[in-house]
């Protein structure tokens, strides 16, 4: 999952990782993980992401002030097996209703091709509030060892330079399952998922408990694996405010699924349901890692 909140356009920032789901924070914070053991958790053989379609209703938790009174939505987020890289595709639609009454529908639609090395990704969000555009960006990136570039074709052709050590989302899903199955405290690696046009965001994320099987999902799939609870938080390399722009909770299981989503968009957070999951297929041959 991904994100950053505010106002609508940053909405769409509300998980890559998560789904979900990119610190200035890290360097006074303790318990980092350091770019090179985050870089190696991309090829990790343990950790085993998995191809799945999830489907989440979102409902409103607590109204913390500013102009939103009702909030609900929906979220689907899928990931394929392409073989040598993972496609994601992501649609979050959210209706809001103001203290005046007031009706607004908001659709993100967000899509990603990341290959499986973690080093080249593909991206495209489409923003719409009430069926009227809001934002539209699309791109490709680059990233490695010694840092990467982004070059942006929508809204306006840039280029953004990546620092070391970033991490693309299904990356920087692996990162977070494998610091939690090691029983690290917490990891701050930087995150570019795609969603903005204005480079990588700093990520910082505590790990709240990984425990095995079984958990309480009435999924069976999920039932089986080892999970526990995460909290990011995102924030803009050039803020200096030491709030997030954006944090989500959930809980992850050992394949990178997601369920009990809470995501906090500063004036109002909401909760985030499994209503439905299924596995998706492997590449032809049954190895996912074999092609």
């Amino acid at each position: 999952m991904t994100g950053r909140s505010g106002d609508w356009t940053d909405l769409g920032r509300a998980w890559t990782a998560p789904f979900p789901g990119g610190v200035l924070l890290a360097a006074i914070l303790s318990g980092t993980v350091m770019s090179g053991t985050i870089m190696a958790a991309r090829a990790a053989p343990d950790i085993r992401l998995a191809p799945h379609r999830a489907a989440y209703d979102l409902t409103l938790a607590t109204i913390k002030g500013g102009d939103t009174v009702s909030a609900s939505g929906t979220m689907t987020y899928a990931v394929t097996d392409a073989c040598t890289a993972w496609s994601t595709q992501q649609e979050l639609r959210l209706q809001t209703v103001s203290r005046s009454g007031g009706v607004t529908s908001l659709v993100s639609d967000y899509a990603t091709l990341e290959s499986k090395d973690g080093r080249h990704l593909v991206f495209r969000t489409v923003q719409t509030s009430d069926g009227r555009p809001v934002t539209r960006v699309m791109g490709e990136a680059t990233t490695g060892p010694s840092g990467g570039e982004i070059h942006y074709t929508q809204p306006v052709p840039h280029s953004v330079t990546l620092p070391a050590g970033t991490l693309f989302p299904m990356a920087h899903t692996a990162a977070i399952i494998r610091a939690a199955g090691s029983g690290a405290p917490s990891i701050s690696p930087m995150l570019f998922d795609g969603t903005g046009d204005d480079g990588a965001q700093y990520t910082y994320v505590m790990l709240l408990g990984w425990g095995g099987p079984p958990s309480s999902s009435g999924f069976p799939a999920l039932a089986h694996l080892p999970s526990g609870r995460v909290h990011v938080a995102f924030y803009t390399p050039s803020s200096h405010d030491m709030r997030p722009d954006y944090a989500i909770g959930m809980r992850y299981f050992a394949n990178g699924v997601s369920d009990q989503l809470d995501m906090d968009f500063g004036d109002f957070t909401m909760r985030g349901t499994l209503r439905s999951f299924s596995l998706g297929s492997v590449p032809p041959g049954g190895d996912r890692h074999r092609c």
